[in-house]
């Protein structure tokens, strides 16, 4: 048995009018890799306690980091605890929908919760933060409580992550849903330069709001 401790940090995501060079959101090409560990923090506080378990491991691990959210600031508290692998975190406690995102789509999942919220509808929003392994029993008890799922990324929603965690539910909780399970993901098509269809190809908060209301 030989280790391998070497973590890998990869940016990406669009939003920073890259175009397809920079932008991709490659997620699925690695989780597809046995043997490698993976996460994606959205905050300050999450990127510092998933690194130090990254450096920790004696596994290579791949360290996605959005490059939108290097501008944005965050509390970080004075003694920083790693943060397990395996470990998603609820974001928003809702009843009626469960939305399971990550990085950058975890603000525009709030985002879209909350403007649900006026309408009646209570969202539940989970930051996955790992990839692989993936807290299943979070996931689980989530869609016990919902009963419906939304699954969000900024990956090309044709061969994405997601899709592999909708098949994992569609298997293993399938009789604790009430709906089909829904994915949002980026439009099958190269991240533009342009900043108008690149904001158009990736999911925004509306797309977010009306995958949830064909669930209710």
């Amino acid at each position: 048995k030989i280790g391998l401790p070497m973590v890998v940090r990869l940016p990406g995501g669009a939003g920073t009018r890259a175009a397809a060079q920079h932008s991709q959101s490659l997620e699925s090409w690695l989780t597809h890799v046995p043997g490698l560990k993976l996460v994606y923090p959205s905050n300050a506080e999450d990127a510092a306690g998933l690194m130090l378990s990254a450096i920790d491991d004696d596994n290579p691990v791949i360290y996605f980091e959005h490059k939108v959210l290097y501008a944005m600031e965050g509390e970080v508290p004075d003694k920083i605890e790693p943060i397990p692998f395996g470990k998603a975190k609820v974001k928003r406690e809702g009843s009626d929908v469960t939305i399971l995102t990550y990085a950058k789509q975890v603000y525009d999942s709030l985002e879209a919760a909350k403007q649900l919220e006026a309408e009646g509808i209570d969202v539940e929003v989970i930051d996955l933060r790992s990839l692989y392994p993936l807290d299943k029993e979070a996931i689980e008890k989530s869609i016990k409580k919902t009963n419906k799922v939304v699954l969000v990324s900024e990956e090309v929603k044709r061969g994405g992550y997601i899709g592999e965690i909708a098949a994992m539910i569609s298997e293993d909780f399938f009789y604790e849903l009430d709906a089909p399970i829904v994915r949002v993901g980026t439009l099958n098509v190269p991240i533009p330069f342009s900043p108008v269809l690149e904001d158009y190809v990736v999911p925004r908060v509306e797309d977010i709001v009306n995958a949830v209301k064909k669930l209710v």
